[in-house]
């Protein structure tokens, strides 16, 4: 059977494989095609900014803007409407335009400078031979890859760092440096391989750019215990990851009547005491991003999704689905740049209060700041021996039945260890009687998936409170579950920082290919995961396990 797309930039890709007749996401063949343009003249775009940066000529922060948003609207649930993507192709070829004019030496530059057309029917003919597989040998293709998502996931911690008017330079020349350093075929596999690290590098200056952006507006995130019920109040639901949308809405509501409830990725925003201020904030509603369409139907009033995760909606709530930002779904009311919200507002009004799924409450808000302020009680803890290891398990949750692994892995972790998180992948165990260890709870939650900077900056504290040469030498474990893009760029992070042995699951990477999975494995010791109990054992050695309180 032909392909009719390749795209295989996500764990769920069929047969860990690639999708090849429909995204397993939703994705149609149009518009994956179209997004391998849009990543095509993004590159063409950084070729001619990169080669302006070498030309000593200052590159806007509008222009570092658009190429970032260019890429965060390709990643994994974020952009399925296809005209929406046009416009960005045709936005981005007029921009060509005129950076092009700049350049000393045009004609030096790549085909993807140049391209260009006023025809949109010509995209369709341009996808086939501009996606992933256009580069034939497997291992420069899958280095490529592994770059291109890699930047892709700082694409998105960039474009919500700038939004709260916080901009760095250098990761964004380096974003643009990259992506057009896919472009170049003489480059070798060893340069690729360095390039790879280096995206690491500017993931953690993108995660800590965020970091300051959000803790700038919103102050350090604070132990919170969040509400999962519900008021007797019509409400909107937003999910996604994008904070200051959050707090636009949590204004725009303020004495309308609506409450306000996070969904998913945007449960942390329950951590920040700036948002927590609002009275009409009531808490989180539902789980991790893939149970929406249940989730969602229950609710009964508008959801704004302000990134990705979107799953297509069903007819019965679609027209309660808003977008922004990034996100977009062919039928749905897209909110703008000027985020007017009245209309959803409104529309909350006429609905009814939402359907209380489950009641209690959730404890987060364990972000660096946090954690260090009690590092003097978990060194203790460490020392005396009531903590014997901490297990990173951060990272995605998804469909698969295959990722109930991690719910039946923090079950039968043992009772003296902790579980550092960041991402939805808390979703999968962070409503499970876990317990603490002497007040400290079993599962320290830092926030979102960018937040996974926290768990870096706690490990590096702890190899220094510690006194230790080496961050392996930490009773540290790593198991992470990965589903897109941003998770590629933390574990580039992670690996830039010298952290090995990280186990990747619940599949690895259908991008890496056999030899590019071997230089990770003998580098920085890679690895899958096995059986609860055999990771168990490998983890803790022999009869260890059953850690539920």
């Amino acid at each position: 059977m032909d392909n009719k797309m390749f795209c295989y930039q996500c764990q769920e890709t069929a047969g860990n494989k690639g999708c090849t007749q429909m995204g397993v996401c939703g994705k149609n063949p149009e518009v994956a095609g179209l997004q391998d343009v849009l990543v095509y003249v993004s590159k063409g775009l950084s070729a001619i900014t990169t080669r302006l940066r070498e030309e000593g000529k200052p590159v806007s922060k509008d222009v570092n803007h658009f190429i970032t948003l260019n890429l965060f609207i390709t990643i994994t649930n974020a952009n399925f409407d296809d005209v929406a993507i046009m416009d960005r192709i045709e936005a981005s070829l007029k921009l060509r335009r005129e950076l092009i004019k700049q350049v000393s030496s045009p004609a030096t530059l790549p085909e993807a400078a140049h391209w260009d057309t006023n025809n949109r029917g010509t995209y369709k003919v341009k996808a086939l031979s501009v996606g992933v597989l256009a580069t034939e040998n497997e291992d420069v293709r899958s280095l490529r890859e592994l770059i291109i998502y890699g930047l892709k996931g700082l694409s998105a911690y960039s474009k919500h760092a700038n939004v709260l008017m916080q901009d760095d330079e250098e990761v964004d020349a380096f974003l643009q440096r990259a992506l057009s350093a896919t472009l170049n075929d003489n480059l070798s596999v060893d340069e690729l391989i360095a390039l790879t690290l280096e995206t690491g590098k500017y993931g953690v200056a993108g995660m800590a750019l965020l970091d300051k952006a959000n803790t700038t507006a919103y102050g350090n995130p604070e132990i919170s215990h969040v509400n999962i019920g519900v008021s007797d109040k019509p409400g909107i639901l937003i999910s996604g990851h994008d904070l200051r949308d959050m707090e636009l809405l949590l204004k725009a509501t303020e004495g309308t009547g609506v409450d306000v409830y996070t969904h998913s990725e945007m449960l942390p925003a329950n951590y920040y005491p700036e948002l927590k201020k609002y009275k009409h904030f009531i808490g989180n509603y539902g789980n991790a991003w893939w149970k929406q369409k249940e989730e969602f139907e229950s609710f009964n009033g508008p959801i704004l999704m302000t990134t990705n995760c979107i799953v297509p909606p069903k007819d019965s709530y679609k027209h309660r689905l808003f977008t922004t930002g990034s996100a977009g779904f062919p039928g749905c009311k897209h909110i703008g740049d000027d985020k007017d919200f009245s209309e959803i507002i409104e529309l909350a009004k006429t609905c009814k209060p939402p359907v209380e799924i489950e009641s209690g409450e959730i404890i987060g808000g364990f972000a660096h700041n946090q954690v260090l302020s009690l590092a003097d009680k978990i060194v203790a803890a460490v020392k005396n021996g009531d903590i014997k290891r901490f297990i990173v398990m951060g990272g995605c949750d998804g469909r698969a039945k295959s990722r109930n692994y991690y719910t039946d892995f923090a079950k039968a972790l043992p009772k003296d260890t902790v579980i550092l998180t960041a991402g939805c992948a808390k979703f999968k165990y962070n409503k499970l009687p876990l317990g603490d260890i002497g007040g400290i709870p079993r599962v320290l939650d830092a926030g979102q998936c960018n937040d996974s900077y926290s768990i870096a900056v706690i490990a590096l504290k702890l190899k220094e409170v510690f006194g230790l040469d080496d961050i392996n030498e930490l009773p540290v474990v790593y198991n992470i579950a990965w589903y897109e893009q941003k998770a590629v760029i933390v574990l580039l992070a992670l690996l830039y920082l010298g952290v090995k042995n990280i186990h990747l699951g619940p599949t690895l990477p259908a991008f890496l290919s056999p030899d590019v999975a071997k230089v990770l494995v003998e580098n920085f010791g890679i690895a899958g995961i096995g059986s609860v109990e055999d990771d168990i054992k490998l983890f803790f050695g022999e009869g260890e396990g059953e850690g539920v309180a």
